[in-house]
């Protein structure tokens, strides 16, 4: 009896420092990492892809007209996923069209990011009028059907390049954030190290960005991932209704060119499948990205409150 409770109580004292060791590395989330890894390989992709291939097939007449994919009987090995019926190269498009859709994700979610936190921040470390005019104005702007809204913009606006699409589309991304980070700072405020910094007589403006934005890092990347996503949606979509910058190939001009060119109907699968299946490859890759950080900002997700 007394080598079986001996054995008990070592399996006792072993057991949290193993779990203990989990919780250390909460970043080696396996969700987290593996969305990094695909994102990261799309990534390069497109930024290596110029190394390796001639880029300038991308444009216009640059390429014979409606060549099948290399495999296919009449295919190309100078075009191994083939052409389109603009004389384009399809790889070509496909390794300037991810960098630039990634591109408009980024810039229009790091802005609206930017905005959130600012204006977040404010409504919900300083109170009163400036945190209900703030969560009025957000509220309103949430209820707006953004694509709506964007899609008439995007008709009246010239849009040279990706820049300018990443600026419309940032309009819309900063309302998450903001409700995000707001109700952060509503309970960081209350925290000890948060009110030693006032007694400090620190400035309200580096609590707010030096003491509370750090300890949100998990939710504002999480936040990040989701906000880049749904920038390249808006886009990809804007884009596929020819609202785009038509001048740079991205994968959303890539599927207009491929519906005002009937692709569909006529069997050119090698000409709308690509851009889908990137499309695809990159939100799976942001989801679990995002899925990873949520579970890292909330140890409950990690099923901690399973184990007894």
């Amino acid at each position: 009896m007394a080598a079986v409770a001996s054995n008990s109580s070592a399996q006792l004292t072993q057991t949290p420092a193993r779990r203990t060791g989990v919780r250390d590395m909460p970043w080696l989330n396996a969700k987290f990492v593996a969305g990094s890894i695909v994102i990261l390989l799309t990534l390069l992709f497109g930024l290596l892809g110029p190394l390796f291939w001639n880029t300038d097939l991308a444009y216009t007449a640059s390429s014979p007209l409606n060549l099948p994919p290399a495999w296919v009987e009449g295919g190309s090995p100078d075009h191994p996923l083939g052409t389109e019926s603009n004389g384009r190269d399809m790889l070509a498009q496909l390794i300037v069209g991810i960098p630039a859709s990634l591109k408009v994700g980024v810039v229009a979610a790091s802005i609206g990011m930017a905005v959130g936190i600012l204006l977040g921040s404010t409504a919900g470390y300083v109170g009163g009028w400036p945190d209900h005019i703030i969560r009025t104005i957000t509220d309103s702007v949430i209820t707006i059907p953004s694509l709506m809204v964007l899609i008439a913009i995007a008709a009246y606006v010239s849009m040279p390049d990706t820049t300018a699409m990443a600026l419309i589309l940032a309009l819309f991304a900063w309302p998450g954030p903001t409700r995000l980070i707001r109700s952060q700072v509503l309970t960081l405020r209350e925290r000890g190290y948060v009110r030693m910094a006032l007694l400090s007589n620190v400035p309200t403006l580096e609590i707010m960005l030096v003491e509370m934005v750090p300890n949100m890092l998990p939710w504002l990347a999480a936040s990040l991932t989701g906000g880049i996503s749904g920038a390249i949606l808006g886009e990809t979509g804007l884009e596929a209704l020819g609202l785009g910058p038509t001048r740079v190939p991205s994968l959303g001009m890539i599927i207009n060119y491929a519906l005002n060119s009937t692709a569909l109907v006529r069997g050119m699968v090698w000409w709308w499948l690509p851009p889908i299946i990137a499309l695809v490859v990159i939100f799976t890759g942001f989801f679990l990205m995002t899925i990873g950080l949520d579970e890292i900002a909330n140890p409950r997700l990690r099923g901690y409150s399973n184990v007894k």
